[in-house]
């Protein structure tokens, strides 16, 4: 079955003095320890490292660019199984209807790996037609991984430490086969039991758990916008 309660991201962009195997294994390791339902990690060096270190699960992705420089996760099978050769335990990729060139047909890309590779499939959507759509095509889960994070329907800069409640209330609402996994934006364990109690069977954090530099650039904001308010 998908993992259900708190899962966590281990991952870095260049330019972060994270941005390591080792370094991101360890902290993915120590949430592993911490009580992580799952990790979910990027590249098939960060799988195997891990499988090592913990028997908790492992949701992992293969990001690549497009000719446009917009990141794509896991877009076709070739990734997919890379990923499942080092171990990992579920694949997941973007089931946006944002378009690329590298991008898979989406109902082809899920029953293979399903069928040739043995292992769930999670679905990272934008929105509820997205969620639908991926789970009518057989997804195991879906993931709001991607709102706010597609080229045209960016978050707001005041909603950077906002998770989208109305997106995960409205996909839950559709009481959809797949599981509905919240992600994007979460700080606060208040902010995980309000997404829980919205519908979401999983809650996925990345930056408020593994990454010490967006995790300060978070408390500065925070005093800055306290204290201006006082």
């Amino acid at each position: 079955m998908f993992p259900k309660g708190l899962i966590v991201s281990s991952q870095a962009l260049e330019g972060n003095p994270m941005k390591s195997t080792e370094k991101l294994a360890s902290m993915a390791e120590a949430a592993a320890k911490g009580g992580a339902c799952a990790l979910r990690v990027d590249g098939a060096d960060m799988v195997k490292e891990l499988k090592k270190r913990t028997d908790v699960p492992i949701i992992a992705i293969n990001k690549i660019k497009d000719k446009s420089g917009r990141v794509v996760i896991t877009p076709c099978f070739d990734m997919a199984k890379e990923l499942y050769l080092a171990g990992a335990d579920i694949i997941a990729l973007d089931a946006t209807f944002y378009p690329s060139e590298l991008k898979d047909d989406l109902a082809t890309l899920i029953d293979r790996i399903h069928n040739e590779l043995g292992i769930m499939v999670m679905a990272d959507i934008s929105t509820t037609e997205e969620a639908v759509n991926a789970s009518r095509l057989g997804a195991d889960a879906v993931s709001t991984t991607l709102a706010g994070y597609v080229p045209g329907a960016l978050h707001k800069s005041e909603e950077l430490y906002i998770p989208n409640y109305d997106l995960i209330k409205e996909i839950a609402d559709q009481k959809l086969d797949a599981v509905l996994v919240a992600e994007g934006r979460f700080w606060t364990p208040d902010a995980v039991v309000k997404a829980m109690k919205l519908g979401a069977e999983a809650v996925v954090i990345g930056k408020a758990i593994t990454n010490p530099m967006a995790i300060t650039k978070y408390f500065v904001s925070e005093i800055s916008r306290l204290g201006a308010s006082e």
